[in-house]
């Protein structure tokens, strides 16, 4: 069976503010993600009739607002996965002691807020390390789905940490070992080191393209627009899961209170209209080709 699981890593808009190195908005931008992605996206889902899986950050929780709206995801179907609890950038650099809070922490706040203790990690910029999933071996969580082996995004992460230095501002945002490049793109069960096979947890990369390798997330497929966006999907036909990521921000624009971020993220002049037309391709292409869409937590069950 074709799997398909459509994940979104609920990053509120600051966190945007700290890749760029800027001073954090204020007003509506600062909750614009629980505000009014969510609803989007819920109502796609609803419209295609998908389930979803949503990566929370344990933090944004204290919100009662976010609380009730992702209670509500997890009632109406949807996976409610852990996005750790602070989404700190230089997370793989803390003392594991601290990484074990940022993973515990993040899972209580989602089990206080929906009732069920999330099963699925994703680590703040897909980055992780040995020490990452020896905690989550220890915390028994059944899957993570943080590794990107996906050299041209690597670069653009680089190229785009540096253009912020070059300005005289510093952005939050890390790279990871570059060997993870060689990782699997399917899933798989890591290894030490973690790009390599063994028999540690499961592991459901983000997903890129067949051959090239290409990005095949929220960002490349917004960008895309529909006809570029269905071909990139036509690219992953064939996987045995294709693991689409998307952020809130991807559903969002600068109608959205978003405008200060116009200058430094190319993304959010793409309108919402355009976006959703092309996240809508993307679904009408896999669903052409027999995918069946699942939660992440579903595509491990089946996977493991």
């Amino acid at each position: 069976m074709r799997l398909c699981a459509i994940s979104v890593d609920l990053d509120e808009i600051p966190f945007y503010f700290k890749i760029h190195g800027l001073p954090e908005p204020a007003g509506r931008a600062r909750s614009a993600v629980y505000d009014v992605a969510v609803p989007r996206l819920r109502a796609l889902a609803d419209e295609a009739g998908i389930p979803l899986t949503l990566f929370a950050i344990g933090s944004d929780l204290a919100s009662p607002d976010a609380r009730a709206k992702l209670r509500a995801a997890h009632d109406a179907g949807h996976e409610i996965g852990n996005h750790s609890l602070d989404h700190r950038y230089d997370f793989t650099r803390l003392s594991y002691d601290e990484i074990v809070r940022q993973i515990d922490g993040g899972a209580s706040a989602i089990h206080e807020a929906v009732g069920v203790r999330p099963v699925g990690f994703r680590a703040p910029g897909y980055t992780v390390t040995d020490q990452v999933f020896a905690a989550l071996g220890d915390l028994r969580v059944e899957y993570d789905s943080s590794v990107f082996p996906c050299p041209p995004y690597y670069a653009a992460k680089a190229v785009h940490i540096g253009g912020v230095a070059l300005r005289g501002r510093k952005s939050d945002s890390i790279i990871d070992d570059p060997r993870v490049l060689t990782a699997p793109t399917r899933p798989y069960r890591v290894g030490r080191p973690y790009w390599t096979r063994g028999g540690g947890l499961l592991e459901l990369p983000v997903q890129v393209t067949r051959g090239a390798r290409l990005p095949f997330i929220g960002t490349a497929v917004t960008m895309a627009g529909p006809w570029k966006a269905g071909l990139l999907a036509r690219m992953c036909v064939g996987e045995p899961l294709v693991n689409l990521e998307l952020h809130g921000i991807d559903v969002l624009d600068d109608k959205d209170g978003l405008e200060a971020l116009l200058p430094h993220q190319v993304d959010v002049k793409v309108s919402v209209a355009r976006k959703l037309a092309s996240l809508r391709a993307v679904i009408d292409t896999l669903k052409g080709a027999d995918y069946t869409f699942v939660t992440l937590r579903e595509a491990a069950a089946q996977l493991a």
